[in-house]
């Protein structure tokens, strides 16, 4: 597979930069091809037989720890070269990237990401993406690479939105959901199959003096 590009003024990435404008969220749920979907979900099953994803910890630094009634998801991080569909992905994130800033001027300087699976019955409670002492997480990204995913499978992401609204996702393979990371509260509601998705998160320059 050659690496996949698209523009930065691409009609679909200028309706997510709309939708963050307008509502602070977007859900686009044709949003990667079926066959990048599959080959990043079978990425992610791969690195998962080999041991490669690791219980996911709460908190950064020092203070991180894994805590299972908190988040039960494992994790690997992404690092560009690994395989041409990691490439892919991280080159469309890349263009969203560039969308957001040239429409919201959020200075966005780069992107980190992990796959993430959960099994059956494991989940995330309510919380925010944002660390107290980090503000450099500005916009999170899901994508989610769940093959033939019906809504009797579980695995939504909740998320609280104005005015006391919550709004369901149902993890399908090829949706994404972009929300602003330190306004919307989400959890991941239990599973009944594994649940395969790519968070990332763009991130802005930090306030740490160089």
């Amino acid at each position: 597979m050659r690496a996949m590009q698209i523009p930065s003024d691409h009609p679909l990435l200028l309706r997510i930069v709309d939708d963050l404008a307008e509502q602070g969220w977007s859900q686009q749920n044709i949003f990667l091809p079926l066959g990048l979907t599959r080959e990043l979900a079978a990425e992610c099953r791969k690195r998962a037989a080999e041991g490669e994803l690791a219980p996911a910890a709460v908190g950064r630094g020092p203070t991180s720890e894994i805590r299972e009634g908190i988040r039960g998801d494992h994790i690997q991080w992404l690092e560009p070269g690994e395989t041409e569909a990691c490439d892919s992905y991280l080159s469309l994130m890349d263009s969203l990237r560039e969308a957001m800033n040239r429409g919201l001027f959020l200075g966005l300087e780069d992107f980190e990401s992990h796959f993430a699976l959960y099994p059956p019955g494991a989940f995330y409670l309510k919380h925010v993406d944002r660390f107290r002492d980090d503000d450099r997480r500005m916009v999170s990204a899901v994508i989610y690479l769940n093959d033939g995913w019906l809504p009797e499978h579980g695995g939504e992401l909740r998320m609280y939105l104005k005015n006391g609204v919550e709004h369901n996702v149902v993890p399908t393979g090829g949706c994404l959901v972009v929300f602003l990371s330190g306004e919307v509260p989400h959890e991941v509601l239990p599973a009944t199959r594994d649940r395969l998705s790519l968070t990332g998160w763009f991130r802005r320059r930090g306030n740490e003096p160089f």
